[in-house]
């Protein structure tokens, strides 16, 4: 597998951006820029990785294309299509985004997320993107969530069959699904359940982990790698055997220094699993 992060790390140009990563440990990354840039500067970006065999991991949106308001739905989804566009041109594993919220915060919980309503407009966001971009070389995801489809990977299998797209797949955020004490009380178990129902469609994957504040009720809180009890390892080891080239990025880190520090530790906590340029 490769390891990477959600962070561009402070830089001033793209072959200051690619030594960085370098520098970090990185071999594959999340592309610093959008469908929005200067083409000469996306290219300038491509080929600087191209030709350090630095992999694009994923090209995100985090837009809701399922907006209450009609125009920022429109534009929203505009966006969707022409950031996968764009990784279609960047040869990306994936262009990745939620499904979107029915509420005011576009990443938010609400009762109304959770509808037989919302699962179909979910179907057809996806089909429209995906009918509309008309790619080749990469795939649009979901990044599964806590409280809007799809939650789980049962949901994530029913919602490829119901979409019936050979361009949409799997990016594989187990966090993000780890909602129950089940889950996280035995979470080799889920790891296992993820990867038999999914691993063929999974294009990317995120890492970090998750602790149990021991109050009640059950309270579950998102932390970086080492700082939660999730087994990052078994997690990794399942990755790897499925696929030595796919991508694993570190996210949710609010400084450059804090990805360097937590890059460092999954490094020494994956040691053999990753690949080195």
């Amino acid at each position: 597998m490769r390891l990477g992060t959600s962070s561009p790390l402070s830089h001033s140009s793209p072959e200051e951006w690619v030594s960085n990563q370098l520098a970090l440990g990185c071999t594959t990354v999340v592309f610093p820029l959008s469908c929005n840039d200067p083409m000469e500067k996306i290219l300038a970006y491509k080929e600087q990785a191209e030709k350090a065999g630095i992999t694009i991991a994923e090209v995100g949106i985090w837009k809701n294309a399922q907006s209450l308001d009609p125009e920022e739905k429109k534009k929203n989804l505009k966006y969707c299509i022409k950031q996968l566009q764009l990784a279609d041109l960047l040869g990306a594993r994936c262009a990745v985004n939620v499904a979107g919220a029915l509420g005011l915060v576009w990443e938010g919980g609400y009762k109304e997320n959770l509808t037989k309503e919302a699962w179909k407009s979910t179907v057809q966001m996806v089909r429209t993107i995906i009918d509309s971009a008309d790619v080749k070389n990469t795939y649009f995801a979901l990044e599964p969530m806590p409280w809007m489809y799809p939650m789980s990977p049962k949901e994530y299998l029913q919602l490829l069959e119901d979409v019936d797209r050979d361009r949409f797949a799997v990016h594989m955020d187990i966090i993000n699904m780890v909602s129950s004490a089940e889950r996280y009380f035995h979470p080799e178990e889920f790891v296992d359940e993820c990867f038999e129902l999914l691993g063929k469609y999974i294009r990317s994957c995120h890492i970090k982990d998750i602790h149990r504040i021991p109050k009640y009720t059950v309270q579950l809180e998102e932390c970086a790698p080492g700082e939660g009890e999730f087994p990052l390892r078994y997690y990794a080891e399942k990755i790897h055997a499925l696929d030595s080239e796919m991508p694993v990025i570190l996210e949710h880190l609010h400084s450059d220094e804090e990805y360097i520090h937590y890059m460092n530790y999954l490094k020494e906590e994956l040691h053999g699993l990753y690949k080195i340029i």
